[in-house]
């Protein structure tokens, strides 16, 4: 009877864990990021982890009943939770990694943005990646490689500053440049989509000049691939 409180003891305390660590969610949930995406978490987590914990005490051997329900709840119930845990955790490794680097990290439900202002990766006028910004771009791409379950799309922008056509030339060539380079990183191109749009998406007014250089920029567009997560 001893053995066999344990064991209950053991799978409840399991699911109280990992329902209390889902339903914390993402811990910049309050930043760029749609309203429900940690409640979903958290459901499908919980859910998955009440059944992870049954199987694991199922499948173990009565010694083992207790660790593997420990077990078989942390399993299911990241797995339940899906690609809004998968993103939980890739977000809060990009904010870490990107702290400091003058790259905005945005997430509006299961999509993630990385915002990089044109002067901290390019020099004026130019598609040449600056020096400064390749330590930044190695961390994006190990981020890029261990979470592997999300397209890339990048897009380059300028501002309405010069002809149309320069402009789109040269918004296309800067994302391109940065795609060129995480590839060089490891990083499928069959991930990477590019684009640029030169001015014709602009987030700022482009008559100051600090709304242009808000509108000079590369933005990385992380989007789950179909069918990765159900």
């Amino acid at each position: 009877m001893l053995k066999l409180s344990t064991s209950r003891t053991l799978i409840a305390s399991s699911i109280v864990v990992l329902l209390a660590g889902c339903a914390a969610g993402n811990p910049y949930g309050g930043q760029q990021q749609q309203q429900g995406g940690s409640n979903k978490t958290a459901i499908y987590g919980g859910l998955g982890a009440l059944g992870g914990a049954a199987i694991g005490a199922a499948t173990s051997s009565k010694k083992d009943r207790g660790k593997g329900a420990l077990i078989g709840a942390a399993v299911a119930g990241a797995a339940g939770a899906g690609y809004g845990y998968y993103v939980d955790k890739q977000e809060a490794e990009l904010r870490r990694s990107m702290q400091g680097t003058g790259i905005d990290v945005q997430r509006d439900g299961d999509n993630l943005t990385l915002i990089m202002p044109g002067n901290v990766t390019f020099g004026t006028d130019s598609a040449a990646i600056s020096g400064s910004f390749y330590g930044t771009l190695n961390n994006l791409a190990q981020s890029f490689n261990q979470y592997d379950q999300s397209t890339i799309e990048i897009v380059g922008h300028t501002d309405s500053t010069g002809p149309y056509q320069h402009n789109m030339t040269l918004s296309q060539r800067r994302a391109q440049s940065v795609a060129d380079y995480l590839r060089n990183q490891g990083i499928s191109g069959n991930r990477m989509n590019v684009r640029g749009v030169g001015p014709d998406q602009p987030v700022a007014d482009n008559t100051s000049a600090q709304g242009r250089q808000q509108n000079r920029r590369v933005e990385i567009n992380l989007r789950p691939i179909p069918g990765a997560y159900q």
